[in-house]
């Protein structure tokens, strides 16, 4: 028998009971990291499972940009798509007081919040000079930021490498970059010629992720945005380098808690 640590053994015990999952089939699956648990002790949403095995979960993206800051609005999608049963809300917001919206939308949520810490980071460093002249702690410290703000899951763009972006450059695409995240961090590295930091430090995110409570959802920033890029060599490097690490986290040393 796999026992769980808390604090997830109580909500593992409640989603195996709404899933209608064996607890202790369930607890092994997420001791392996095939189920994740997206619960910040900061922000303590219900419980919801993500995984092998376990319903499909719907998450409803919403946030404000440059061009529209209108907060109720925003708070008025949650408060639908609450009602309508989602399973979990992303504040993608780019414009505003940034820090204030997701911590309202944190606030007026009992659901996992995620959001994706560089495009706050990017669009800081833009307003400065150039996003391009953010550094690593620039990067990481948005994440932490996140983190004890109480939010649940975080994006990473963890598969852009010098490696991937350099095969990119030699590409056929027609629609190259259509990530935000993807983008911000293709030009860092282009510009200034070094290994992106998520990938370089993975170790120390998983640090993070580990001492706040997290969980990561490793993004797709080389994803097609054309039938005819789909599943080119950019696309395909950046996969291959998502599931080196999803492998080396789930390997059996690994334990999430």
């Amino acid at each position: 028998m796999v026992v769980a640590s808390e604090p997830y053994s109580d909500r593992i015990r409640e989603i195996a009971r709404s899933e209608g999952v064996d607890e202790h089939v369930l607890t092994r699956r997420f001791r392996e990291g095939r189920v994740v648990i997206p619960c910040n002790p900061v922000h303590r949403p219900r419980a919801c499972g993500i995984g092998e095995g376990l319903r499909v979960k719907v998450n409803v993206n919403l946030g404000t940009s440059r061009d529209r800051v209108e907060v109720e609005e925003e708070m008025e999608k949650l408060r639908i798509s609450l009602q309508y049963g989602a399973d979990a809300i992303m504040d993608l917001s780019t414009g505003g007081d940034i820090d204030a919206i997701r911590r309202k939308v944190l606030a007026s949520c009992d659901v996992p919040v995620g959001t994706v810490p560089i495009y706050q980071t990017g669009l800081r460093m833009a307003r400065k000079g150039a996003l391009v002249d953010m550094d690593e702690d620039d990067i990481f410290n948005g994440i932490v930021q996140h983190a004890k703000d109480g939010v649940d899951f975080m994006t990473v763009h963890c598969g852009i490498t010098r490696e991937a972006v350099e095969r990119l450059r030699r590409s056929p695409r027609i629609t190259d970059v259509v990530s935000r995240g993807g983008s911000f961090l293709v030009a860092w590295i282009l510009h200034n010629g070094k290994e992106n930091p998520l990938y370089e430090n993975f170790d120390y995110l998983l640090e993070l992720a580990r001492e706040h409570g997290f969980v990561l959802s490793l993004g797709d920033g080389f994803r097609p945005g054309c039938v005819h890029d789909a599943t080119d060599g950019p696309q395909v490097q950046e996969l291959l380098n998502l599931g080196s690490w999803s492998a080396d986290a789930a390997g059996p040393g690994f334990r999430p808690w």
